[in-house]
Protein backbone atom coordinates (compact mmCIF):
# COMPACT_ATOMS: atom_id res chain seq x y z
CA UNK A 1 0.00 0.00 0.00
CA UNK A 2 1.75 3.62 -1.10
CA UNK A 3 1.76 6.08 1.68
CA UNK A 4 -1.12 8.10 2.62
CA UNK A 5 -0.35 12.18 2.54
CA UNK A 6 -2.42 14.38 5.67
CA UNK A 7 -2.31 17.51 7.25
CA UNK A 8 -3.01 18.95 10.21
CA UNK A 9 -3.22 22.01 12.29
CA UNK A 10 -0.86 22.43 14.69
CA UNK A 11 0.47 25.71 16.63
CA UNK A 12 -1.53 27.78 14.15
CA UNK A 13 0.51 25.78 10.86
CA UNK A 14 -0.65 23.60 8.60
CA UNK A 15 1.52 20.56 9.18
CA UNK A 16 1.91 17.98 6.21
CA UNK A 17 2.82 14.58 7.10
CA UNK A 18 3.47 11.16 5.45
CA UNK A 19 1.52 7.83 7.05
CA UNK A 20 2.49 4.49 5.49
CA UNK A 21 0.62 2.61 7.97
CA UNK A 22 1.23 -0.34 9.74
CA UNK A 23 1.09 -2.42 12.81
CA UNK A 24 2.15 -2.13 16.69
CA UNK A 25 4.29 0.68 18.47
CA UNK A 26 3.30 4.53 16.43
CA UNK A 27 7.21 5.30 14.97
CA UNK A 28 7.75 8.91 14.18
CA UNK A 29 10.46 10.10 12.14
CA UNK A 30 11.86 12.99 11.65
CA UNK A 31 14.05 14.78 8.83
CA UNK A 32 16.97 16.70 9.20
CA UNK A 33 17.56 20.33 8.41
CA UNK A 34 16.64 21.21 4.75
CA UNK A 35 14.87 17.66 3.97
CA UNK A 36 11.62 16.57 4.24
CA UNK A 37 9.48 13.61 4.93
CA UNK A 38 10.51 11.85 1.92
CA UNK A 39 13.78 11.03 3.06
CA UNK A 40 12.32 8.00 4.85
CA UNK A 41 10.66 7.00 2.03
CA UNK A 42 13.36 3.64 1.65
CA UNK A 43 13.21 3.33 5.39
CA UNK A 44 9.63 3.30 6.57
CA UNK A 45 7.78 0.97 4.25
CA UNK A 46 10.56 -2.10 5.99
CA UNK A 47 8.86 -0.89 9.10
CA UNK A 48 5.26 -0.95 8.86
CA UNK A 49 5.31 -4.93 9.57
CA UNK A 50 5.35 -4.19 12.80
CA UNK A 51 4.99 -0.76 13.58
CA UNK A 52 2.77 2.25 12.56
CA UNK A 53 5.20 4.61 10.95
CA UNK A 54 4.64 7.97 9.99
CA UNK A 55 7.06 11.30 9.22
CA UNK A 56 6.64 14.72 9.54
CA UNK A 57 7.78 17.54 7.83
CA UNK A 58 8.71 20.05 10.59
CA UNK A 59 8.31 24.27 10.18
CA UNK A 60 9.00 25.61 6.97
CA UNK A 61 9.77 21.82 5.36
CA UNK A 62 8.56 20.08 2.90
CA UNK A 63 5.01 20.64 2.51
CA UNK A 64 4.64 22.56 5.88
CA UNK A 65 3.25 26.04 6.14
CA UNK A 66 6.18 28.56 6.00
CA UNK A 67 6.85 30.79 8.66
CA UNK A 68 9.05 33.44 9.84
CA UNK A 69 9.99 32.39 13.67
CA UNK A 70 9.79 29.35 16.08
CA UNK A 71 12.74 27.83 14.83
CA UNK A 72 14.40 27.58 18.03
CA UNK A 73 14.51 23.95 19.80
CA UNK A 74 11.53 24.54 22.38
CA UNK A 75 9.34 25.53 19.11
CA UNK A 76 10.57 22.70 17.19
CA UNK A 77 9.34 20.71 20.47
CA UNK A 78 6.49 22.07 20.89
CA UNK A 79 5.56 21.38 16.99
CA UNK A 80 7.01 17.23 17.71
CA UNK A 81 4.48 16.98 20.84
CA UNK A 82 1.12 18.76 18.90
CA UNK A 83 2.05 15.66 16.31
CA UNK A 84 2.04 13.49 19.03
CA UNK A 85 -0.49 14.25 21.20
CA UNK A 86 -3.21 15.36 18.52
CA UNK A 87 -2.57 11.83 16.88
CA UNK A 88 -3.00 10.08 20.10
CA UNK A 89 0.56 8.18 19.62
CA UNK A 90 0.88 6.98 22.59
CA UNK A 91 4.61 6.20 23.80
CA UNK A 92 5.99 6.35 20.54
CA UNK A 93 9.45 5.85 19.15
CA UNK A 94 11.05 8.73 17.89
CA UNK A 95 13.60 8.46 15.32
CA UNK A 96 15.27 11.69 13.57
CA UNK A 97 17.78 11.98 10.88
CA UNK A 98 20.66 15.06 11.31
CA UNK A 99 18.75 18.25 13.13
CA UNK A 100 15.56 15.77 13.57
CA UNK A 101 18.13 14.13 15.73
CA UNK A 102 18.94 16.77 17.84
CA UNK A 103 14.84 17.49 17.70
CA UNK A 104 13.89 14.10 19.28
CA UNK A 105 16.96 13.79 21.95
CA UNK A 106 15.71 17.71 23.14
CA UNK A 107 11.85 15.98 23.04
CA UNK A 108 12.76 13.26 25.22
CA UNK A 109 14.40 15.70 27.78
CA UNK A 110 11.89 18.16 27.88
CA UNK A 111 8.95 15.21 28.10
CA UNK A 112 10.69 12.36 29.73
CA UNK A 113 7.62 10.55 29.97
CA UNK A 114 6.61 10.82 26.44
CA UNK A 115 9.18 8.18 24.19
CA UNK A 116 9.66 5.33 24.84
CA UNK A 117 12.90 5.53 23.03
CA UNK A 118 14.76 7.79 20.73
CA UNK A 119 17.09 6.85 17.67
CA UNK A 120 19.86 9.51 16.57
CA UNK A 121 20.57 9.00 13.22
CA UNK A 122 23.79 10.30 12.28
CA UNK A 123 22.88 13.66 14.76
CA UNK A 124 22.20 14.73 17.92
CA UNK A 125 25.76 14.33 19.70
CA UNK A 126 27.62 16.82 18.09
CA UNK A 127 28.80 19.77 20.21
CA UNK A 128 30.09 22.39 17.98
CA UNK A 129 30.41 25.40 19.93
CA UNK A 130 33.16 23.92 22.17
CA UNK A 131 35.60 22.77 19.10
CA UNK A 132 38.65 24.27 19.88
CA UNK A 133 38.54 28.05 18.20
CA UNK A 134 35.82 27.21 16.61
CA UNK A 135 33.27 30.94 17.03
CA UNK A 136 30.15 31.60 15.42
CA UNK A 137 31.18 33.40 12.40
CA UNK A 138 33.32 30.61 11.87
CA UNK A 139 30.94 28.28 12.26
CA UNK A 140 28.47 30.45 9.84
CA UNK A 141 30.73 30.24 7.24
CA UNK A 142 30.94 26.46 7.41
CA UNK A 143 27.16 26.00 7.97
CA UNK A 144 25.82 27.93 5.25
CA UNK A 145 24.38 25.92 2.21
CA UNK A 146 24.96 26.91 -1.01
CA UNK A 147 22.42 29.90 -3.46
CA UNK A 148 20.48 27.48 -5.41
CA UNK A 149 17.65 29.69 -6.02
CA UNK A 150 16.62 30.03 -9.41
CA UNK A 151 18.91 27.00 -10.92
CA UNK A 152 17.28 25.51 -13.64
CA UNK A 153 15.52 22.31 -12.78
CA UNK A 154 17.48 19.81 -15.33
CA UNK A 155 20.67 21.65 -14.00
CA UNK A 156 20.24 20.74 -10.69
CA UNK A 157 19.43 17.02 -11.89
CA UNK A 158 23.03 17.19 -13.52
CA UNK A 159 24.72 18.32 -10.42
CA UNK A 160 22.90 15.58 -8.66
CA UNK A 161 23.91 12.87 -10.74
CA UNK A 162 27.55 14.11 -9.65
CA UNK A 163 27.07 14.00 -5.82
CA UNK A 164 25.07 11.21 -5.86
CA UNK A 165 27.74 8.99 -7.66
CA UNK A 166 26.34 5.43 -6.86
CA UNK A 167 23.39 6.79 -4.92
CA UNK A 168 21.48 8.20 -8.03
CA UNK A 169 18.12 7.21 -8.94
CA UNK A 170 15.39 8.53 -10.43
CA UNK A 171 13.54 8.43 -7.37
CA UNK A 172 16.59 9.43 -5.12
CA UNK A 173 16.55 12.42 -6.99
CA UNK A 174 12.34 13.18 -6.48
CA UNK A 175 13.04 12.86 -2.86
CA UNK A 176 15.48 16.02 -2.96
CA UNK A 177 14.00 17.79 -5.28
CA UNK A 178 10.61 17.62 -2.95
CA UNK A 179 13.49 19.95 -0.62
CA UNK A 180 12.23 22.35 -3.15
CA UNK A 181 9.73 24.49 -5.19
CA UNK A 182 9.83 23.93 -8.44
CA UNK A 183 9.18 27.19 -10.08
CA UNK A 184 6.66 28.04 -13.06
CA UNK A 185 10.07 28.86 -15.59
CA UNK A 186 11.21 25.19 -14.00
CA UNK A 187 13.41 26.54 -12.11
CA UNK A 188 14.45 25.27 -8.18
CA UNK A 189 13.38 27.71 -4.91
CA UNK A 190 14.37 26.64 -1.64
CA UNK A 191 10.86 25.78 0.41
CA UNK A 192 13.62 26.93 3.59
CA UNK A 193 14.60 30.02 3.05
CA UNK A 194 18.50 30.90 3.98
CA UNK A 195 17.84 33.28 6.45
CA UNK A 196 15.66 30.64 8.52
CA UNK A 197 18.35 28.11 7.68
CA UNK A 198 20.68 29.75 9.10
CA UNK A 199 18.61 30.31 12.68
CA UNK A 200 18.41 26.97 12.79
CA UNK A 201 21.76 26.27 12.40
CA UNK A 202 22.74 28.19 15.27
CA UNK A 203 20.59 26.65 17.34
CA UNK A 204 22.50 23.40 16.72
CA UNK A 205 25.31 25.26 17.40
CA UNK A 206 24.50 26.59 20.40
CA UNK A 207 23.09 22.99 21.82
CA UNK A 208 24.60 21.42 24.75
CA UNK A 209 23.97 17.48 23.91
CA UNK A 210 26.82 16.98 26.79
CA UNK A 211 23.85 18.30 29.13
CA UNK A 212 21.15 16.79 27.19
CA UNK A 213 22.47 13.03 27.33
CA UNK A 214 22.84 13.27 31.12
CA UNK A 215 19.39 13.94 31.58
CA UNK A 216 18.02 11.46 28.83
CA UNK A 217 15.50 8.83 30.71
CA UNK A 218 14.61 6.63 27.76
CA UNK A 219 16.57 3.77 26.11
CA UNK A 220 18.31 6.08 23.05
CA UNK A 221 19.87 4.31 20.19
CA UNK A 222 23.00 6.35 18.14
CA UNK A 223 23.43 5.63 14.34
CA UNK A 224 26.29 7.65 13.81
CA UNK A 225 27.94 7.51 10.03
CA UNK A 226 31.66 6.92 9.14
CA UNK A 227 31.73 8.32 5.74
CA UNK A 228 33.59 6.14 3.10
CA UNK A 229 37.35 7.20 1.88
CA UNK A 230 39.19 9.09 0.91
CA UNK A 231 38.52 12.02 3.62
CA UNK A 232 40.53 15.31 4.12
CA UNK A 233 41.69 16.88 6.95
CA UNK A 234 38.47 18.63 7.42
CA UNK A 235 36.62 15.51 7.36
CA UNK A 236 38.69 13.89 9.66
CA UNK A 237 38.54 16.26 12.20
CA UNK A 238 34.77 16.51 12.11
CA UNK A 239 35.00 12.63 12.72
CA UNK A 240 36.93 12.83 15.65
CA UNK A 241 34.41 15.65 16.81
CA UNK A 242 31.91 12.67 16.13
CA UNK A 243 33.55 10.30 17.90
CA UNK A 244 34.30 11.99 20.89
CA UNK A 245 30.55 13.10 21.14
CA UNK A 246 29.61 9.59 20.75
CA UNK A 247 32.27 8.39 23.72
CA UNK A 248 30.66 11.24 25.75
CA UNK A 249 26.80 10.22 25.24
CA UNK A 250 27.69 6.49 25.66
CA UNK A 251 29.53 7.51 29.32
CA UNK A 252 27.14 10.17 30.00
CA UNK A 253 24.33 7.64 30.22
CA UNK A 254 24.10 3.62 30.50
CA UNK A 255 20.63 4.22 28.42
CA UNK A 256 22.48 4.96 24.88
CA UNK A 257 23.92 2.44 23.07
CA UNK A 258 25.81 2.72 19.84
CA UNK A 259 25.86 1.31 16.30
CA UNK A 260 28.25 2.52 14.12
CA UNK A 261 27.62 3.02 9.98
CA UNK A 262 30.98 2.82 8.26
CA UNK A 263 31.64 3.52 4.97
CA UNK A 264 28.65 5.55 4.96
CA UNK A 265 27.60 9.18 3.67
CA UNK A 266 25.26 11.44 6.33
CA UNK A 267 22.05 10.83 4.33
CA UNK A 268 21.87 7.06 6.05
CA UNK A 269 18.51 6.82 4.98
CA UNK A 270 19.19 6.98 1.53
CA UNK A 271 22.68 5.18 1.34
CA UNK A 272 22.01 2.57 4.21
CA UNK A 273 18.20 1.90 3.99
CA UNK A 274 17.79 -1.71 4.74
CA UNK A 275 20.66 -1.54 7.08
CA UNK A 276 18.92 1.23 9.09
CA UNK A 277 15.54 -0.44 9.50
CA UNK A 278 16.52 -3.37 10.56
CA UNK A 279 18.50 -1.43 13.07
CA UNK A 280 15.60 0.78 14.14
CA UNK A 281 13.03 -2.44 14.31
CA UNK A 282 15.63 -4.47 16.23
CA UNK A 283 15.87 -1.20 18.57
CA UNK A 284 11.77 -1.17 18.86
CA UNK A 285 11.78 -4.78 19.84
CA UNK A 286 14.03 -4.37 22.37
CA UNK A 287 12.26 -1.99 24.30
CA UNK A 288 9.28 -4.03 23.93
CA UNK A 289 10.72 -6.59 25.75
CA UNK A 290 12.53 -4.17 28.16
CA UNK A 291 8.94 -2.64 29.15
CA UNK A 292 7.96 -6.70 29.13
CA UNK A 293 10.28 -7.78 31.82
CA UNK A 294 9.61 -4.36 33.84
CA UNK A 295 5.73 -5.34 34.11
CA UNK A 296 6.46 -8.58 35.53
CA UNK A 297 8.87 -7.25 38.34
Amino acid sequence: MPPIDSYLLLNNLRFHYRDWGGAGRPMVLLHGLASNVRIWDLVAPRLTEHFRVLALDQRSHGLTDPVDDGYDFPSIVRDLHAFVDTLQLERPVLVGHSWGASTVLHYAVSRPSGPAGVVLVDGGVGEMSSAPGMTWEKAEVLLRPPELDGMPREAFVERAKGFLGDLYSDEVVDMILANFEITADDTIKRRLPIPHHMRIARAIYEQKTSELFVRLRCPALLCPAVPPPPRDERSEQFLARKREGVAHAEQANPLVRTLWFDDTVHDVPLHRPAELARAIADFGFEIADLEQSKSKI
